[in-house]
Formats: structure tokens, sequence, C-alpha cells
């Protein structure tokens, strides 16, 4: 009989974290790291990987109890950097979760932390590149996005790169980047509805009102709750923050308005 003990359960856990997204494999790996710690209680890794999988759902909108996974993630996470304050991926979690709670200057600190103690943690260049975008300094947040891909230009997810690195170019005003770069997000995977919705607004400011409309439908199509701008920020409540909507309203917001995206 295979013994299979907790550290089996986090290889295969981190393993389907770090592959293509979607709903199914994030569950398999939240599974595996749930086992891990079943196994070994004091496990610190484990914890991590329950922070990082239930705040990427979070992010990606493939949680169904958005209240209880924060507060999961977050316990998890606070338990693991309790145990040992030196881990990257705990500090880079955080930081992702803390802008989903709308503390974006924490999330800034947290992602700047996970980063110094690993240069090479691409993903928390991915991130902290969006934070400082929502902070309104998508200028700052470029290079760093840029860094993230230098760094790993071959991960499974890097949707997710192209989609920051668009999504900053477009705030930024660089309308034919952000449209060329966020089409090379949906074409690494078109499953993300926000992709879909962020590449309408440089379509449509570009007056490409056709394929605007039509990535709009695709966005509504896989998440049809995000049907406005209302509900969009109420849903990402950092959408609100006073610095990014400044940048925003003349380029993402009038872009998606242009496309037929209603205001509430």
């Amino acid at each position: 009989m295979v013994n299979i003990d907790a550290q089996d359960f986090l290889l295969r856990g981190w393993a389907l974290y770090y592959r293509g997204v979607s709903a199914s494999v994030r569950q398999e790996a939240l599974q595996a790291f749930e086992r891990a710690l079943e196994l070994d209680p004091g496990s610190i890794d484990g914890r991590i990987g329950i922070g990082a999988v239930l705040t990427d759902d979070l992010v990606l909108s493939f949680s169904n109890s958005r209240e209880q996974d924060i507060a999961r993630a977050d316990q998890a996470l606070s338990e693991a950097l309790e145990r040992d304050l030196n881990r990257s991926m705990a500090h880079f979690a955080m930081g992702v979760l803390r802008r989903v709670q709308n503390r974006l200057s924490d999330s800034k600190i947290e992602l700047e932390t996970a980063i110094a103690l690993d240069r090479n943690n691409a993903r928390a260049f991915q991130q902290l590149g969006l934070t400082l975008m929502w902070l309104g300094q998508p200028e700052t947040a470029i290079p760093k996005i840029e860094k993230a891909i230098r760094l790993n230009p071959y991960d499974p997810n890097i949707v997710s790169y192209y989609w920051a690195l668009g999504s900053s170019n477009l705030v930024s005003g660089r309308i034919d980047d952000a449209a060329s770069l966020l089409e090379k997000a949906r074409a690494a995977n078109p499953r993300l509805f926000f992709v879909h919705l962020w590449l309408a607004a440089p379509l449509a400011l570009r007056e490409e009102l056709d394929e605007a409309k039509n990535s709009l439908a695709q966005s509504l199509k896989l998440r049809p709750e995000v049907s406005s701008l209302a509900r969009w920020r109420a849903e990402y409540p950092w959408y609100s923050n006073a610095k990014f909507v400044a940048l925003a309203e003349p380029t993402l917001y009038a872009g998606l308005r242009r496309a037929g995206f209603p205001e509430e």
C-alpha cells in the first residue's frame, strides 16, 4: 500500500496551482492543500497554498462565498506569516488579498516584501503592477509587469500578465498598445470575462464598434452578473479608487460606454 504524506499533497497542490487557470483545477489544488494540512496541522506551506488558491478564486470570480473565502484566506495567510515572515509566496498572496479587501497601500507593501524575499517571483511583480495601476500609477506599473513577463514568459497563466500590461497601457492612454496586448491575453485564455470586458474599451475607442460589442457580449456571457459599471465597481471596489477613476474615465470607462456597457 502506497503511503501518501503531506508533502505529496503539497507537491500536487502547487503543480495544479501553476497550471492554466480554470475553476475545476483551482478546486483540485485547494483540496490538495487542505489534505496536506489535515495530515500535517502545523504545515506553513499548506496554509500558504490554501490562502493563495482562495485569493486567486476571489480575483478570478470563481468564489461562491466571497466573505467566507476572504476570512478564510486571511486566517490561513496570517497564521503562515506568524510562523515564518520570510515566505515570499505568503506575502504575495496576502498582497493580492489586501487588494481584494480594497486596502491598496497594504497590498503594495506586501507585494514589495514578496519581491524583496524573492527577486524572481514573477507573479509578485505582475500583481504589484496591478496594485500600482489601481493606485493611479500606471506608468510605474508598466515596468513591473514587463519584468514579470521577462522573468516568466512561458507561465501557463501568461494571460494575466498580458491583461495587466494591456490594462495599464489603456489607462495610460496608449490605446493601440492596449488593444494589441489585450488581444494577446484573450488568445492566451478566452475563458476570463474581464479580459473581454477590458478589450471592449480600446476597440470602441478606435471606433471598431462591432468588435467592441462582440467582446462585451462575450464578457456578459461568461459573467452575466457584471452587467453594468455600477455592478462591476460594487464587486471590485478597488475600481472606484479616485486616482484610478481619474485615469479610467477618459479611457476604460469611456470606451465601455461607447461599446454600450450601461452605467447602472
